[in-house]
């Protein structure tokens, strides 16, 4: 064990013991492997056993095997809390509310559009808003604005932007009830205003992929996966809208930390009770984010919809787009799980991390009650990308949660300096992967060197038991902000 104090349970699980640092009111679970092990950050460690002193946490601090340091709770981090003794953390949400992934299935295989895929991606990045500052084709007024957040994709598919069908394939259907747009900062709604259907930066992307390889091809089959086909994955959050909120709540919420003595072991973990109005103000104004999120990523996909369309000159029957699922990754939901045999309502906190429900639970629609809920895993640009469904084993252990990508292990600065003199394109298109970005730094950044391979990621949690591999996914084509 390279990080001393921790103690490894079994091949897929490392815990954080009660006593490895004072304070902790529970223990952490790090799900990783021998394999990965060795990326593991002695600060990322610390963050998870700083979690586990919050009050009222209820079970382990988690972290998925994409574990890595960030604002507060790790990335990759998983943490629930009682509705009445526990907290509300923004630093276990993050600054990206509700960035998230949308896959869609066409009726195309790979042969068939092999030849087109460069004309796709400059059909993308010339059709959908990429990069930092970039604007979307929308220009909402302030009433417009306000329905947005409080109807997420339901407002854009009112619009004429997609089916009520793109609902049912959506995560709480796109939208989280009891968002008020009230409570959001003028400054929020200035930089949230003309960035609807827009990608953004950094490792926001859009990808076209082939279904390389199908692990369970009953389960592909209900999701209307097969071999060879192509297929479109949206990855983007809620831009500098959800930036903005998660800033104007940390601020309130440092002054809650003090207000309620709480006695924390880092100032990033800033919290208030469930039950305060402090609590209640952020979780209504982080629905509000979550809302603007999946209305972004509606857009997006029709942007995408239509690209396919004016490319080939067909129309949508013609190109069989349809949104397999589209899922959440930073977010704080009440749900109800069973603890000790008892059914219990809690607030769950999911920071880069993904939800992960099993077959049969309430909360899925019913085209996914026997296949469980599907999980949509991207990869970096030069490897692979996974579908994978949620189990009954993630629900009890693990809140119905399971990692959310590869996990970076390289800073971003740290990739720039180390791709210094290359060109990171050539080499992309050397693998046989168009990639366009609005600068060069962006495309050092997120060089595959700079992540975690999801391959490995991806079999911790499957063989963890969190959640089940369906399909493999190559890339053909990417733009990136």
């Amino acid at each position: 064990m390279s990080i001393n104090g921790l103690r490894r349970i079994d091949d897929y699980r490392i815990e954080v013991p009660r006593d490895y640092k004072n304070g902790m009111r529970t223990n952490g679970i790090i799900f990783i492997d021998k394999k990965l092990e060795h990326k593991l950050e002695p600060k990322s460690v610390n963050q998870v056993a700083n979690v586990a002193s919050l009050p009222g946490i209820v079970g382990s601090s988690l972290a998925m095997p994409d574990i890595h340091t960030g604002y507060g709770f790790t990335i990759g981090g998983v943490a629930a809390f009682d509705l009445k003794e526990g907290i509300i953390s923004p630093g276990g949400v993050g600054y990206d509310i509700n960035c998230g992934v949308r896959l869609l299935r066409t009726d195309f295989k790979r042969d068939e559009i092999k030849t087109r895929i460069r004309d796709l991606i400059d059909g993308f990045y010339n059709n959908i808003p990429t990069g930092v500052g970039s604007k979307g084709k929308m220009r909402l007024t302030a009433s417009e604005h306000k329905k947005v957040l409080r109807k997420g994709a339901k407002w854009v598919v009112e619009q004429g932007f997609g089916t009520s069908e793109d609902l049912d394939h959506t995560e709480s259907n796109g939208c989280m009830e009891g968002a008020d747009p009230e409570l959001i900062s003028n400054k929020a709604y200035e930089r949230g205003k003309a960035q609807l259907g827009t990608l953004g930066s950094g490792n926001h992307f859009t990808e076209i992929q082939y279904v390389d390889e199908i692990f369970d091809e009953h389960t592909a089959n209900s999701l209307g996966l097969f071999p060879g086909q192509i297929t479109v994955m949206i990855h983007t959050g809620s831009r500098g809208f959800g930036h903005q909120v998660c800033t104007d709540s940390l601020e309130v919420m440092q002054r809650a930390a003090k207000k309620y003595h709480f006695d924390l072991p880092d100032r990033e973990l800033a919290c208030a009770p469930v039950d305060s109005p402090e609590a209640g103000e952020y979780l209504a104004s982080m629905k509000s984010a979550a809302n603007y999120a999946w209305a972004n990523r509606q857009l997006i996909m029709h942007w995408v919809k239509e690209t396919f369309m004016k490319t080939f000159n067909i129309g949508p029957s013609q190109a069989g787009m349809s949104l397999v699922y589209d899922v959440a990754h930073n977010m704080a939901k009440v749900e109800e799980h069973v603890i000790n045999g008892e059914k219990r309502k809690l607030v769950v906190h999911r920071k880069g991390a993904t939800r992960a429900f099993p077959p049969g639970h309430r909360e899925l629609p019913d085209a996914f009650r026997i296949t469980g809920q599907p999980v949509i895993i991207p990869g970096d640009m030069g490897r692979a990308s996974y579908v994978l469904v949620g189990t009954d084993q993630g629900m009890k252990e693990a809140f119905g949660s399971t990692c959310h990508g590869a996990g970076r292990i390289m800073s971003r600065h740290q990739a720039i300096k180390k791709a210094k003199g290359r060109a990171i394109w050539r080499e992309m298109e050397d693998k046989g992967i168009i990639v366009r970005a609005t600068g060069r730094s962006t495309l050092a950044e997120e060089m595959p060197e700079a992540y975690k391979d999801v391959t490995n990621v991806v079999d911790v949690v499957h063989h963890a038991g969190l959640s089940r591999k369906v399909a493999r996914l190559r890339p053909l084509g990417v733009i990136k902000g």
